[in-house]
C-alpha cells in the first residue's frame, strides 16, 4: 500500500478517535456509550494499524524510544473514554491526562528524543 495512505489513515484516525475521546468527557451519558466505545475502538485499531504499517514501510526501529511513548499515549487514549462513563465524576482529570498523552505524542514523533 501507499505510503501516503498508511500517513492519511493514521492522522485521521488519531484525530477522530482524540476527538471521540472528548466528546466522551464532555457528555458522558449512558445511552450514547454504544457508539462512542464502537468509535473509538475502531479509530484505535485503526491507528494501531496503520502507525505500524509506517513503521514497516519507513524501516524504523520498532524499539525506538519515541514508538514506545506514542504506543503509550495511544493505551492512554484509547482508555480514557471509557473511563468517562465509570467515573464521570473524574472527567476534568482525564481530559488533563488526555492532553499529556497527546501533548507526548505529538512531541515524541517531531522530535524523536530517543
Amino acid at each position: 500500500m501507499n505510503i501516503q495512505v498508511y500517513y492519511l489513515v493514521h492522522v485521521l484516525s488519531v484525530i477522530l478517535l482524540t476527538a471521540f475521546t472528548f466528546k466522551a468527557f464532555a457528555a458522558p451519558q449512558p445511552e450514547k456509550k454504544g457508539k462512542v466505545m464502537m468509535v473509538t475502538g475502531i479509530c484505535s485499531l485503526l491507528t494501531l494499524v496503520a502507525g505500524f504499517g509506517l513503521l514497516a514501510k519507513l524501516n524504523y526501529d520498532f524499539a525506538s524510544g519515541w514508538v514506545i511513548v506514542k504506543l503509550v499515549a495511544w493505551l492512554g487514549l484509547a482508555g480514557l473514554s471509557g473511563l468517562a462513563y465509570r467515573q464521570p465524576n473524574k472527567v476534568g482529570f482525564f481530559s488533563l491526562l488526555a492532553t499529556l498523552f497527546v501533548a507526548a505524542a505529538v512531541y515524541a514523533v517531531y522530535y524523536k528524543p530517543f
